[in-house]
């Protein structure tokens, strides 16, 4: 059985056993998300050219890219409340084989329909199973371990971001833009292997009486639990993190381009650069959530999010636009799984997928509703005076976890989930 939880903030009652935590989930999470992750992010080179082979206009185009996110965002709610049904272990293998299939069905798509519908199933099956994954967590990990072991989920996300572009890029270039998704299958068949064997069954969720909990509209305010209060600026707040995460990635390549003229490499080098220092601080920002508080890292995190994007019309060479990018990556990087962190927190052991479903959907809206402002914004005003909008969310989200939050790192570990 796991350590109980020290209420004391900032404590480390069973130092040692951290170790053995993190050593218990390298087969069950670590291995098959690490699959995941790099499998997904194969994709990120080659899906903007996939689409624009089919001779379509720009606005289609943006629709399919987008048509992953859509799927999960649809997916989000109905992902929470499937775990009750299904169970943590055959949710997770529905939702990977859905992903993909799906994805792996590219191959053989005809016209820009079956492309969409195939990246929209394939967004429904990642969400089944990154919430699934997130439930599962909740109950897996102790809280004064949970900043450090989901920081290293959230290394394994920049890790993946990190690798597989370059690899897909690669097999796309030597071989051509469809065969990708045909290694996108084969990766996906190893993460369902690894799923199937080392996840643990789990037991389903049940009250004190031992029963099935079965979710309706009386329902429904239990699941935000009693303070709901608390839980809506929280999801205020993981809106604007994720606009404000979501923002560099846009305006970094369009300000080096329209306004420095850089080239496609050396924006390239900008960018790995920049998350090459987000890949490496997934560790020390657990620290920072277990050891000082979970606003703590997501304040500093999003402050420092914001005075980098603030500074990008102050660049006026390669090597100015260098540096900002640089602490942008240090910024986001001290934010690591933050969020899951947060989410997990404040999710309710009665109504735990159920809750995390709606915080995914948060996550998800921000991230997909954020390139949508920050264009629209862009179509009115100049870049640099995007920055400032992008930065304002960051502020936002600042000022809603320092004023409007509790820290939760406080809270005692709900009882560990046990397989059977």
């Amino acid at each position: 059985m796991l350590p109980p939880t020290d209420e004391k903030l900032g404590t480390e009652p069973h130092s040692n056993s951290i170790s053995k935590t993190i050593s218990s989930l390298i087969l069950p999470l670590y291995l098959p998300s690490t699959i995941f992750s790099i499998a997904r992010s194969l994709l990120i080179p080659v899906l903007p050219l996939f689409a624009s082979d089919f001779d379509v206009p720009y606005t289609i185009i943006g629709l399919l890219l987008s048509a992953d996110k859509i799927g999960m965002l649809v997916g989000d709610i109905p992902a929470g409340m499937m775990i009750r049904r299904l169970g943590i272990k055959r949710a997770m293998i529905i939702g990977i084989l859905m992903a993909g299939i799906s994805t792996t069905a590219l191959f053989w798509s005809v016209s820009i329909f079956d492309a969409f519908l195939y990246l929209f199933l394939a967004g429904f099956g990642t969400s089944l199973y990154t919430v699934t994954r997130h439930t599962w967590m909740v109950g897996a990990i102790p809280v004064e371990h949970r900043g450090r072991a989901i920081g290293i989920l959230g290394g394994v996300f920049r890790i993946g971001n990190f690798i597989g572009p370059v690899v897909g890029g690669a097999i796309a270039g030597a071989y051509g833009l469809r065969v990708p998704f045909l290694f996108f299958g084969v990766a996906f068949l190893a993460a369902l292997i690894a799923n199937a064997v080392f996840m643990p069954k789990v037991e389903p969720e049940t009250g004190e009486t031992g029963e099935k909990r079965h979710l309706n509209l009386k329902g429904l305010k239990a699941i935000f639990g009693d303070e709901w209060g608390m839980v809506t600026w929280a999801g205020t707040g993981y809106l604007f993190m994720q606009m404000v995460r979501s923002g560099p990635s846009i305006i970094i390549p369009l300000y080096a381009a329209d306004v420095l003229h850089l080239d496609v490499q050396s924006i390239g080098l900008i960018m790995s650069l920049s998350s090459a220092v987000d890949m490496t601080l997934f560790i020390p920002a657990g620290f920072i959530m277990d050891w000082l508080g979970r606003k703590v890292s997501i304040i500093s995190s999003s402050l420092l999010l914001s005075i980098g994007i603030a500074l990008i019309p102050i660049a006026t060479s390669y090597s100015s636009l260098l540096w900002v990018s640089l602490l942008i990556g240090f910024g986001n990087g001290l934010g690591a799984g933050a969020m899951l962190t947060l989410g997990a927190d404040l999710a309710p052991e009665e109504y735990r997928g159920e809750f995390l479903g709606f915080w995914r959907f948060l996550g998800d809206a921000g991230g997909t509703g954020g390139p949508l402002a920050i264009g629209s914004v862009a179509e009115v005003f100049a870049l640099s005076q995007t920055t400032i909008f992008i930065a304002a969310a960051g502020i936002m989200a600042s000022l809603v976890f320092a004023f409007r939050m509790k820290e939760t790192l406080s809270k005692r570990s709900p009882p560990v989930t046990k397989p059977v």
